[in-house]
């Protein structure tokens, strides 16, 4: 008798073993499942949004090319961060009171090479602001593009305007993500396409919360939310990710950073260094 219970035992300790081994290999499975956004392009590297910085984030393993959208005074869309090209060109003023042809002719790299000399290469002097139809000419159609579009309020239209483009260049919507912090913006997008992805941006400047309300609102055009990292926690996590949406936390830029937010299950994050991320998920 006494053996038999022994055996029992040691089969059900052999089982759990086998579970929670099981379950080890599901959650790392969850965590290569992480989408790696490479912001701005790998801009820890690379002078932000320029074809350099996307380029480079593909090759240090970013799932996706972000792109912050600006729109000039003649109405093309270009990547930059910015309203102004104080801080990331040797020219001045808003994008808004500028031409297309006058930013073309304004270097985007040299900066970058002031503020990171770690970094500097000379090859990103004289790199140019590309706009949004180069950057869809030079990946494609089936590439993976992160797109916010900043300052609507200031840009009447931009919305239609990428539409028409993600149009234009056949992109694959599945593999899209359009983002703002805007609502109504992102409501304008969704009206205008709704089978756009579409992830409201938030901003926390203390502990973060979200109500149920909230949540819902949310999920009347987007399917998932982008807060800032430093005010989240667990229960926020968990929270969204049992409502169904999905989270993407910017900009995360360490790895203890990604591994604690790893941990607590989020569906994505914003990195300035892609490769390191790309470490994190496969666990190293």
């Amino acid at each position: 008798m006494e053996k038999k219970w022994m055996a029992a035992a040691l089969t059900l300790l052999v089982s759990v073993a086998t579970v929670s081994g099981a379950g080890g290999a599901i959650i790392k499975e969850k965590q290569k499942d992480i989408v790696n956004v490479a912001h701005r392009g790998a801009s820890g590297y690379a002078p932000e949004h320029t074809l350099v910085s996307y380029e480079l984030g593909e090759k240090l393993k970013g799932d996706y090319i972000e792109i912050d959208l600006q729109m000039t005074k003649d109405g093309q869309l270009i990547a930059m961060h910015d309203e102004t090209l104080d801080r990331t060109t040797n020219g001045a003023g808003k994008v808004k009171d500028v031409t297309l042809a006058e930013i073309k002719q304004l270097d985007a790299g040299s900066w970058f090479n002031k503020a990171y000399p770690q970094y500097a290469k000379s090859s990103y002097k004289g790199l140019t602001v590309p706009t949004l139809e180069e950057i869809f000419q030079k990946f494609g159609q089936s590439k993976r593009y992160y797109i916010e579009t900043k300052s609507p309020k200031v840009y009447p239209g931009m919305e239609e305007k990428l539409v028409y483009l993600i149009e234009k260049y056949g992109i694959d919507k599945r593999k899209l993500f359009v983002q703002s912090f805007s609502a109504e913006s992102l409501s304008n997008m969704h009206e205008l396409d709704p089978s756009l992805r579409l992830i409201q941006l938030l901003w926390y400047t203390t502990n973060a919360d979200i109500t149920d309300e909230e949540i819902a609102d949310i999920q009347e055009y987007a399917i998932g939310i982008g807060p800032n990292y430093t005010f989240i926690n667990k229960k926020y996590v968990e929270k969204i990710t049992n409502s169904g949406l999905q989270i993407h936390p910017y900009t995360v830029n360490d790895k203890k950073t990604m591994k604690m937010l790893m941990d607590w299950g989020v569906t994505g994050m914003f990195t300035n260094f892609p490769d390191v991320l790309y470490e994190v998920k496969n666990g190293k």
